[in-house]
């Protein structure tokens, strides 16, 4: 197709003068070309003669622009002409070319129609079209969409829900007592969340809190140490140079019928244990829970399994210890890293310690090298029962390190997610007699991630309106009211991978919380980023069941997706590897994926322990680990269904309901168990699909080595 322009009254072009044709090119703005003039790209075309080419006789058609509201915007077209005259046509060619031009002039504007009106809605379906496109178009399509949208406005065809709409009023309060439990705190819950709502509720002003200090050090004499419970608050953390000094005495050893750091052996019905642990606490880092273990220092005088004095060290964050580091009398090895070029664990006397290697060495020194080896002093064990000792903690720059009596014993690395300034408190417990406790080189400010500062209100991390069609998967996070750290952590993790995806769509499901400022904050929280869901209950572990009941019911009914993803917040998700495995399975096959338990028994003891009435039979069905599962959307549509319908059973431990209910699904139509390691349990495994038990720390560390292509772990395991 060309442009041929036309000659009026008004003007006297010829393409061919040359004076004529800079003033034809500054009128038209045209630019050359090698068949004639033609228009930049930028420029709409108001009433003009279109000229096309044609198999028949006739060369050229004049067919004028159907939408004259644009002339006036370039009024020069109208008076422009054509260079030279067609030939003159019959009658039934005229016809013909009538007829084109009527044709041509509805496909222009059927053309105009399409690219202004139905474009920007045909780019949002074709994101949402096929899950699965094939190598060809459909990637192709799905680029050019993507492209379309990052240039457009996204339109809030729906908004985000705050609150779940899951009935709780369904609830059978007949048929066990955890119904009645439920039932009771769906009311409570809904009194707290409509006072929340209240305008002097959110408008209440805090009392006046003033800045707690930073002491530069803290002493405390063993009564006082006592008084205070065995902890010592240390309100600004420690940093680097910090130290603790201990002076106590370890009881001596007494009789334990039911010891924690070895097994009796048959026919004993008590051990001898002596044992202390120091532990450096995050106090501060999650309220109501147990404070995670930033140091855990554990020297075993009698009692230990392998029957010598030990020292044992470790991590434990959320009931989930890390790798120990045991220390058991042997020099580290020479080509073990060391802790700023301190061995992690120094050498003492052993009672199996026959000395042979070392005199070896000395003699083969002496005979080598002709001089005797640099003379070194034995020590023993450095600790001793009913004897007094000098306990010196130090933080380096790359790890902890532990002096007794004035001399070094170990080194402890510091572990990715436990840091210096997290460490507000000191615990001593065990069979030790403390006389008196010193901390010094404090730091004197309260440090940049203190947890009132871990929400970072930035529009980069708000989550876009839910989309106006089907999702292929919808992920539920179940998430604890005053885990504010982790949430952040997520949304700035793998969370922001999919953030701007129109196929995943991602929302916290949080139950509302006993104390009055955490329902506040979370509620402002929930109103900025727009991606939590406040299910209206009193929160507790047993009612957990309540928000995965909860995220199916999202899942099918909000966003209608093809998958529903179940995880915790401390789980971190490899989004598209959970997907590629999701895809082997067709999609017309209901689908239960995840690192699935195959006839475990419940523990009728203990802190876990379930009573018979809560479950009778003798072995859980096939269920997958809570941190990390898959269900198809239909499976979601029969637990939402059931629950509605009054016929729902449910039990405390949320993922062994979800095993429950997809085995009774099972029984009527068939589903594929997928079962895969790689949904981690406990902590992370290299090459993971999701990885358990992690810190915010580590979620932001491990985001960081999946955007470079490593999908590596961040702690020891």
């Amino acid at each position: 197709m060309s442009i041929i322009p036309t000659k009026t009254k008004h003007s006297h072009f010829h393409k061919d003068s040359p004076g004529n044709v800079e003033n034809w090119k500054s009128t038209l703005k045209l630019k050359p070309h090698l068949t004639g003039w033609q228009l930049p790209f930028h420029i709409s075309i108001p009433t003009l003669s279109v000229s096309l080419s044609l198999p028949s006789s006739t060369s050229l058609l004049r067919l004028p622009f159907p939408f004259p509201i644009f002339s006036s915007f370039f009024p020069s077209f109208s008076r422009v002409r054509a260079m030279r005259k067609p030939k003159q046509l019959d009658g039934t060619s005229i016809t013909r070319v009538r007829s084109l031009q009527v044709l041509a002039a509805l496909a222009i504007l059927y053309l105009f129609l399409v690219f202004f009106f139905e474009f920007p809605l045909l780019s949002t379906r074709l994101s949402l079209g096929n899950a699965n496109p094939g190598p060809g178009g459909g990637a192709v399509a799905g680029s050019f969409a993507r492209a379309v949208l990052e240039s457009a406005p996204i339109r809030p065809v729906r908004r985000n829900h705050p609150l779940s709409t899951l009935d709780f009023s369904k609830l059978n309060t007949t048929s066990s007592q955890l119904h009645r439990i439920a039932k009771e705190a769906w009311r409570i819950g809904t009194k707290l969340f409509k006072d929340l709502n209240k305008p002097q509720a959110l408008q209440a002003e805090r009392p006046n809190r003033t800045e707690e200090q930073c002491p530069h050090s803290i002493m405390l004499t063993g009564a006082q140490f006592s008084a205070k419970g065995r902890l010592m608050v240390i309100p600004c953390g420690l940093t680097l140079g910090s130290h603790v000094t201990l002076i106590a005495r370890p009881y001596a050893a007494h009789p334990e019928y039911d010891p924690k750091i070895t097994a009796l052996r048959e026919g004993d019905k008590a051990i001898m244990v002596s044992q202390f642990m120091f532990e450096l606490q995050g106090l501060k880092t999650v309220d109501g829970e147990d404070p995670p273990r930033i140091l855990h220092f554990n020297p075993r005088l009698k009692g230990d399994w392998s029957k010598k004095p030990v020292i044992e060290m470790n991590t434990c964050y959320r009931m989930q210890w890390g790798q120990a580091l045991r220390c058991e009398g042997w020099k580290s090895r020479a080509d073990e890293e060391t802790i700023d070029g301190l061995p992690k664990c120094e050498k003492w006397i052993r009672d199996d310690d026959d000395r042979s290697e070392e005199s070896k060495t000395s003699w083969w020194l002496n005979r080598l090298i002709g001089r005797t080896k640099k003379v070194s002093i034995d020590w023993p064990y450095p600790f001793a029962e009913e004897k007094l000792f000098v306990l010196t903690l130090s933080a380096g720059l790359e790890g902890y390190h532990i002096n007794v009596d004035g001399r070094h014993v170990t080194s402890f690395p510091y572990r990715t997610g436990f840091v210096l300034e997290d460490a507000t408190g000191l615990s001593l417990n065990g069979d030790i007699d403390v006389q008196s406790i010193f901390a010094g080189s404090l730091p004197t400010s309260h440090p940049s991630f203190a947890p009132q500062r871990q929400l970072e209100m930035s529009p980069e991390w708000q989550a876009l309106p839910l989309p106006d069609g089907p999702v292929e998967l919808f992920i539920g996070i179940l998430s604890a009211g005053n885990h504010f750290a982790e949430r952040m952590a997520v949304r700035k993790s793998w969370m922001a991978g999919i953030r701007k995806s129109r196929d995943f769509v991602a929302r916290f499901f949080v139950a509302m919380h006993g104390r009055k400022e955490v329902n506040e904050e979370l509620k402002k929280e929930a109103d900025y980023f727009g991606d939590i869901v406040i299910v209206p209950f009193l929160d507790s572990y047993d009612l957990v069941v309540l928000k995965t009941v909860a995220i199916c019911e999202y899942g099918v009914h909000a966003v209608s997706a093809k998958y529903i993803m179940k995880c915790d917040d401390d789980t971190f998700v490899r989004l598209e590897s959970v997907m590629s495995e999701v895809r082997k399975v067709p999609a017309s096959k209901s689908l239960y994926i995840g690192n699935i338990n195959f006839y475990h028994k419940p523990l009728r003891e203990g802190k876990w322990a379930v009573t018979y009435e809560e479950w009778p039979e003798e072995d859980y069905p096939p269920y997958a680990n809570g941190p990390g599962y898959v269900v198809s959307s239909d499976i979601a549509y029969y637990i939402v269904s059931e629950f509605e319908n009054s016929k729902l059973r449910l039990f405390k431990m949320e993922d062994v309901s979800m095993g429950m209910w997809v085995e009774q699904f099972n029984k009527t139509l068939p589903v594929e168990y997928i079962h895969s390691i790689r949904f981690c349990q406990f902590g992370c495994i290299d090459d993971y699909f999701t990885a358990h038990y992690q810190s915010p720390r580590q979620m932001l560390c491990m985001w960081d080595k999946l955007r470079a292509g490593r999908p590596h772990c961040c702690n020891m395991r």
